[in-house]
């Protein structure tokens, strides 16, 4: 009786050191709020229907982005540099949403009711662009900007306010989405289990594949839907495949696993700082059961031996400045502090996870500025090319973008069936190779991308000039390619990264900054531009820069890309610093199963 007692008392003790550590396992529920079964939620099963939800979603805000400025141009009226403003700035706002969505999603509604809400909201944003692009009272009267040279008629009045009203309708839906979806899906696997972190790791590769799907049907079978039947069956057929995206999200609410909002996620870190503020003339003591809920503390370095990492809550010595959060004011009183002045170590550790990986967040933003010249520059390299492919058949330069797309609908697939079994041999890690690896080699491979857009416009424009020749578009096809398999590596792995070292409550809005790391990166590249041909114009007697000219056999793009290659080259020996610095908490690894209860008269401690 009294071994069966010390069995139970251990399992209590185990638990209470869950729970008083990260939380980083919480009850997940069905759609009715009930505990989930094992064997009934949760699982790849459910994982299908969020990844085709991604795949439908994806199709309908590619086909609207990739095409948006001909619409804005040739049907609204638009100035040309204030139609690309306003595509930049949809975009950008996309992927600043994210943030909100994930917030939200955390905080108040749980990752389900996030997108069933928002998701309503970008279809009927759809359907309004649809319908104005179908009725032609809702437009200015038709006219050719080309030809009329700026004399037609600019959408203003109601006509404006419907097309914004839908564009940001798209854009708060979209970008509310997006984090939801691959943490929606990710949960459905247990990442603190030894035994599902195989599947999770799977599930991310299957969710970039269902993203590289759905781009390359909106880069050609929408586009080209939109090129020959009008923007308003385009926008039209947007709405169709949100709508199924919909109906594939609703088709598997009975089996997910649901993880339920904890209030607002910003509370218990602004908690830290102002308490780690307030008690900065404090001396944080040596000896850590002095901490404010240090009953169940592991230091790091008395790892050694721990059958069980993911159980404990692990005390690290980095920004020891915040453990001042948790020193107890011994006055005397009995009156307990505020939760503004006395923080929990679990709290403090939280917050130093998240100062962790914003280095390793920012080391991503200039790859995302590549990734912007790829959809600008690349493609105005396009226009200056021979685009024929047959006699009577001409490469949109716009479709190039779906050049690296088509490639990883292969490479994808290949990565998990090969790679990662392979890999996984020699490293032992579930994926093969760590996040933080994998993203590495994403940001190496990045730089061979911009070298190689310079090699060839420089042999493009010697060509325009020298030789009066114009080379194939074909030419700039492996700088897409290069950059296809770089994002294969970078954009999985950062998405791994940051759910993975998310804690309970909080993977919406971590798995958010992978997408506010696109935004960054399109808006650096504004910058980056603007920059470069301000200094370059002053430097250059008489020359306006770089970039300057609308004429690129006039303006030195080889030059630009070059800058970046270099720029690329920098960031990835800065991240090979951060990542060397950066180590995975403890707290967040797979947790071992516990051994199976021995049979009533055997104490594994004391065999005899």
């Amino acid at each position: 009786m009294d071994r069966e007692e010390t069995r139970k008392n251990k399992l209590i003790k185990r638990e209470s050191a869950v729970s008083m550590g990260t939380a980083i396992e919480q009850t997940s529920v069905d759609w009715r709020g009930r505990p989930c079964k094992p064997n009934k939620h949760g699982g790849m099963t459910a994982a299908i229907f969020v990844l085709c939800l991604q795949a439908f979603e994806m199709m309908g805000i590619a086909a609207v982005g990739n095409n948006l400025i001909t619409y804005v141009f040739n049907e609204m009226h638009f100035p040309l540099s204030k139609s690309a403003n306003i595509v930049t700035n949809f975009i950008g706002t996309v992927f600043l949403l994210s943030l909100f969505g994930g917030f939200l999603s955390d905080s108040y509604l749980g990752s389900f009711w996030t997108m069933l809400i928002f998701g309503f909201v970008e279809l009927s944003g759809f359907i309004l662009l649809a319908v104005q692009a179908h009725v032609p009272q809702l437009r200015p009267p038709k006219c050719d900007m080309m030809l009329s040279k700026g004399q037609c008629m600019e959408a203003k009045g109601y006509k404006a306010m419907i097309f914004f009203v839908a564009l940001y309708l798209v854009a708060l839906g979209s970008g509310s989405l997006k984090p939801n979806i691959i943490s929606q899906g990710a949960d459905q696997f247990k990442k603190d289990d030894s035994k599902q972190s195989k599947k999770l790791s799977t599930y991310f590769n299957f969710a970039y594949f269902a993203f590289c799907t759905g781009e390359l049907v909106a880069l050609t079978l929408l586009v080209w839907v939109q090129t020959h039947y009008g923007m308003d069956v385009g926008f039209g057929v947007s709405a169709a495949a949100m709508a199924l995206g919909l109906i594939s999200l609703l088709c598997g609410t009975v089996l997910y696993r649901n993880t339920p909002p904890r209030g607002s996620i910003f509370t218990p870190i602004a908690q830290v700082f102002v308490a780690a503020i307030t008690k900065r003339k404090q001396i944080c003591p040596s000896n850590l059961e002095m901490l404010h809920g240090s009953q169940f503390i592991v230091p790091q370095q008395n790892l050694s031996g721990m059958s069980s990492k993911g159980s404990t809550l692990i005390h690290t010595d980095k920004f020891r400045f915040l453990d001042k959060a948790c020193i107890k004011i011994q006055d005397g009183s009995s009156t307990s502090e505020s939760p503004w002045r006395l923080c929990t170590v679990s709290q403090v550790e939280q917050v130093k996870i998240l100062i962790s990986v914003v280095p390793i967040f920012a080391c991503t933003i200039i790859f995302n500025t590549i990734l912007a010249q790829l959809q600008t520059f690349s493609v105005q390299q396009g226009t200056t090319m021979n685009t024929r492919l047959a006699h009577n058949f001409k490469i949109p330069p716009a479709s190039l973008q779906a050049i690296p797309y088509i490639m990883l609908i292969f490479l994808v697939p290949l990565y998990e069936i090969a790679f990662v079994p392979m890999t996984r041999k020699f490293t032992g890690k579930d994926s093969g190779i760590t996040p933080l690896q994998r993203v590495g080699i994403g940001l190496f491979i990045a730089t061979f991308s911009m070298v190689c857009a310079a090699l060839v416009e420089n042999k493009r424009r010697n060509h325009a000039l020298n030789q009066n020749r114009t080379l194939s578009i074909f030419w700039i096809a492996p700088q897409f390619l290069i950059f296809g398999l770089s994002e294969m590596f970078t954009a999985v792995g950062l998405i791994e990264f940051f759910y993975k070292q998310s804690l309970e409550g909080m993977q919406s809005f971590l798995t958010a900054m992978t997408y506010c790391s696109y935004s960054f990166g399109f808006y650096l590249s504004s910058l980056l531009v603007s920059l470069v041909n301000k200094i370059t114009s002053s430097s250059s007697s008489g020359s306006g820069g770089w970039l300057n000219d609308n004429d690129l056999n006039k303006d030195r793009l080889d030059l630009f890309y070059w800058l970046l290659a270099a720029l690329s080259l920098v960031n990835f020996f800065n991240y090979l610093f951060c990542s060397r610095w950066y180590s995975y908490n403890p707290s967040l690894l797979p947790v071992a199963p516990l051994p199976e209860p021995q049979p009533q008269g055997h104490d594994p401690e004391n065999p005899n």
